[in-house]
């Protein structure tokens, strides 16, 4: 097991934001996270990369005690955080840099990947000089950068235009069959957690508890057409059911 998140519970003075929650992920496995806006997602995140402590539970990792412990892992937010003034290589190459790599030689580690990453011929441009997609590109590089076998993704693709996020979604895909990581996604896109994911959790609203673990198990390489599929379909009306018995029970609160 790459990552165990292990009955973790987290309160603000007297909200209860997350109760009782558990989930794994395997070596290489993409896994979503699928809740309501506000449910707690991104509180377990914070948790997962020890920029929170929980009340309660732990975080494992490698079958190491991570609970509180930064560094670790690599987290990307929906915006892409490029700093304006420094040309991509050099936003790409930070992580390395932080963490005391010389300029030059950090350069030289990430160069290679700008291929892997679609991001050939933009190393020495400026963010500005990118597309939305491309810049969700290099900031994706940049997180792997930082911590190469797991990576969160926090609604990375949420600022994109419907075409653009569709096309990068397909890209992620390609370029996650060549690389070592294992993927913990958020998202509230019921589309988008099927599409991507090997399983899904679905949360409830706050107090977060997991209501549910969700199996896609679809054959080959994923392609636009599967969208509209009777499995995925399925899986959708699923997901969709469970999201309106959530939301119908937040109304009667």
């Amino acid at each position: 097991m790459k990552l165990w998140v292990k009955n973790i519970g987290k309160s603000f003075e007297d909200l209860m934001v997350i109760k009782d929650v558990s989930l794994y992920m395997k070596e290489n496995e993409f896994v979503s996270i699928l809740g309501l806006s506000g449910s707690g997602k991104s509180t377990i995140f914070n948790i997962i990369s020890g920029l929170l402590i929980p009340d309660e539970g732990e975080i494992i990792i490698d079958g190491e005690n991570y609970t509180g412990k930064t560094g670790r892992v690599s987290y990307m937010y929906q915006k892409d955080l490029l700093l304006p003034w420094k040309k991509i290589i050099d936003n790409v190459a930070l992580p390395l840099v932080l963490k005391g790599e010389r300029k030059k030689r950090a350069r030289e580690k990430v160069v290679d990947y700008f291929r892997i990453f679609g991001l050939d011929g933009f190393e020495y441009k400026y963010p500005f000089q990118l597309s939305g997609g491309m810049r969700q590109r290099a900031a994706f590089l940049r997180t792997y950068m930082f911590s190469r076998d797991i990576m969160l993704l926090d609604e990375p693709f949420g600022g994109l235009d419907a075409i653009t996020r569709f096309k990068i979604q397909c890209w992620l895909l390609d370029v996650l069959r060549g690389l070592d990581t294992s993927v913990l996604f958020i998202t509230h896109d019921v589309e988008e957690a099927i599409f991507l994911s090997d399983r899904i959790y679905i949360l409830s609203d706050k107090p977060a508890r997991v209501m549910e673990e969700i199996i896609v198990d679809f054959p080959g390489p994923r392609d636009k057409g599967i969208i509209i599929t009777d499995g995925f379909n399925k899986i959708k009306r699923h997901i969709l059911e469970i999201m309106d018995s959530i939301a119908l029970m937040q109304q009667t609160l």
